[in-house]
């Protein structure tokens, strides 16, 4: 078989109509580390992820990035410290899908931009 042509995620761009607010929301309230600040974008890195901030060069690119789905050991932990920094959450962590003896739990929210995000945890 084979190699793999594509191996890996390696960046996720995420429209940023105010950047230094989308900055100030990924780094303080999220806390994911700031990696790179360039003109006009800045970069985090998420485990092996890049997530690019940035603002629309064009309108085709004007609207909400793809939802990005953080995981975390202790979704309850993480629910409650985000939500205690502001964020709102459109809902409460509960069971998204089951798959034998595991459940996966989410629990969805944006970012300051209107970019939709969700925390998730295997249990």
């Amino acid at each position: 078989m084979p190699a793999a042509l594509l191996e890996d995620v390696g960046q996720i761009a995420m429209r940023a109509k105010d950047l230094a607010r989308a900055t100030a929301f990924y780094r303080d309230t999220l806390g994911l580390k700031l990696t790179i600040e360039a003109p006009g974008m800045v970069f985090f890195q998420v485990g092996s992820l890049m997530v690019m901030l940035g603002p629309p060069t064009n309108a085709e690119f004007d609207h909400p990035g793809s939802l990005l789905y953080f995981r975390t050991g202790d979704l309850e932990g993480a629910h409650r410290t985000l939500a205690g920094r502001g964020v709102k959450f459109r809902d409460a962590p509960h069971v998204v899908h089951r798959a034998g003896e595991r459940e996966l739990w989410m629990a969805f929210f944006e970012d300051s931009e209107g970019n939709l995000l969700a925390l998730m945890q295997w249990r």
